[in-house]
């Protein structure tokens, strides 16, 4: 059987009225003496008027349970009170017969306000407990962490630079794309670190600011149950004013503690800050000079490539052109080659005919170089000393003429230095006519 209690306004040790609301679950005794008494006691009675005498006898040795306890046994010693409980309310239901089986406390309050204002000042407590906590663990934790980067960024700079002391003997492409993959893991790192500082202080903000509101709501919550606390009876008023002035006092100790430690914090934290901005700036600095010290690395090798691709583009051409003009003569000597050798197939492999061939090919030439051999010659004056004796020859004159016109090589004998016969075809030169156009 169950029945719930629904106790209010009970009157604890401390003279301070409280409300118990609970559920008590019972049943018939199974011991042989206490089980006796049921059958003498409840006999006859249904189960509503079981419930309802039990529930008398409860709700009475509940407010003497109560009397005998303080606010603070009720609330913070529950074991206490439930056995409490069980001793005098199991006395008074062995009594018919009944036994109880479990007691559910569901709540306890009081018309005061007390027992709140006692877990405002626990909260409180630990609130500022826990601050300081937080704001010594923030400081070592900035701390460490500034400590960290300090030497992180230290090691790293270390590190790069007897990388790049073992790099310099490397290739030309090795260099520029570790100074690449160098760059960018500095600039990443930069970007990573500013990300982590900016969202650092945005938590930090915004840690402020719940501290803040919840600053304002404790003082409203608890001016408001100070209020409630006035209007209650005269004890509860002094334990409240009591706990009130404890609070206050602590609440300033945990203040000016979390305080002090803010401000200590805040301190490490801006002299940590304050080194990781020189050792950020000093490897910023050296990664800079790195940087352009590659750059011009970079450039002169660019310069150089670009010098020896355009000397081998230049001999590739010129090994193309000769190439080319050579293919070019090879195929016009194949060509020649194999004209010569028709020629002579045709001349009935008389090689003496296809020369002559040749060579009447080559008369326009001939004549052409032997007049350019003097058509710039200008005789703007002849002066010829002749003593006007005469001579079997003829004059002086004609045979300074003469001798200049047989100083050009004629056709024939021009083909006979060459080792050639041409036909007779072209015919000879008289004689008596070379005479005669010399005298005209």
């Amino acid at each position: 059987m169950t029945t719930d209690i629904d106790l209010k306004g009970a009157l604890s040790k401390g003279n301070i009225r409280v409300a118990v609301p609970s559920t008590f679950t019972f049943g018939i005794s199974t011991h042989e003496g206490i089980m006796l008494n049921a059958a003498e006691r409840l006999l006859g009675l249904s189960k509503n008027e079981i419930i309802i005498r039990a529930s008398d006898i409860i709700l009475g040795q509940l407010r003497l349970a109560i009397a005998t306890l303080t606010i603070e046994e009720i609330n913070q010693d529950r074991e206490k009170f439930l056995e409490q409980i069980n001793a005098n309310v199991n006395t008074e239901l062995n009594k018919i017969g009944l036994e109880i089986i479990n007691v559910n406390i569901k709540d306890i309050t009081d018309e005061s306000g007390y027992i709140d204002a006692i877990g405002k000042k626990a909260a409180a407590e630990a609130i500022n407990k826990a601050k300081v906590e937080v704001a010594q663990q923030e400081k070592l934790g900035a701390v460490g962490e500034a400590v960290a980067n300090k030497d992180k960024e230290v090691q790293v700079a270390e590190q790069t630079a007897q990388t790049l002391i073992g790099k310099t003997n490397a290739e030309k492409e090795q260099r520029v794309q570790t100074a690449s993959i160098n760059t960018a893991a500095e600039i990443g790192e930069a970007e990573a670190n500013k990300t982590k500082e900016v969202q650092i202080a945005e938590q930090v903000a915004q840690a402020e600011i719940g501290k803040t509101n919840a600053k304002k709501e404790q003082r409203i919550q608890t001016a408001e149950l100070e209020a409630q606390a006035v209007e209650g009876e005269n004890i509860a008023k002094a334990n409240i004013a009591e706990y009130n002035a404890t609070l206050s006092v602590k609440q300033a100790d945990a203040f000016r503690e979390g305080e002090v430690a803010k401000a200590n914090a805040q301190r490490d934290v801006l002299l940590a800050q304050k080194e990781q901005e020189e050792a950020k700036l000093k490897k910023e600095e050296l990664a800079r000079q790195e940087v352009e010290k590659l750059k011009i690395q970079v450039q002169a090798d660019a310069e150089a490539e670009r010098a020896r691709r355009i000397a081998l583009g230049e001999a590739d051409a010129i090994k193309a052109k000769y190439f080319a003009e050579a293919e070019g003569v090879k195929a016009v000597l194949e060509a020649k080659a194999k004209g010569y050798e028709d020629l002579v197939k045709i001349s009935n492999n008389r090689p003496e005919i296809a020369t002559s061939f040749l060579m009447i090919e080559k008369l326009d030439a001939l004549v052409e170089k032997q007049v350019e051999a003097i058509k710039n010659i200008k005789f703007d004056k002849i002066t010829v000393w002749d003593g006007g004796a005469g001579s079997p020859n003829g004059s002086t004159t004609m045979n300074f003429m003469k001798d200049l016109i047989k100083s050009l090589p004629a056709m024939h004998d021009l083909a006979a230095q060459a080792g050639i016969e041409l036909p007779q075809i072209l015919g000879k030169v008289d004689s008596s006519v070379e005479e005669k156009v010399i005298e005209e």
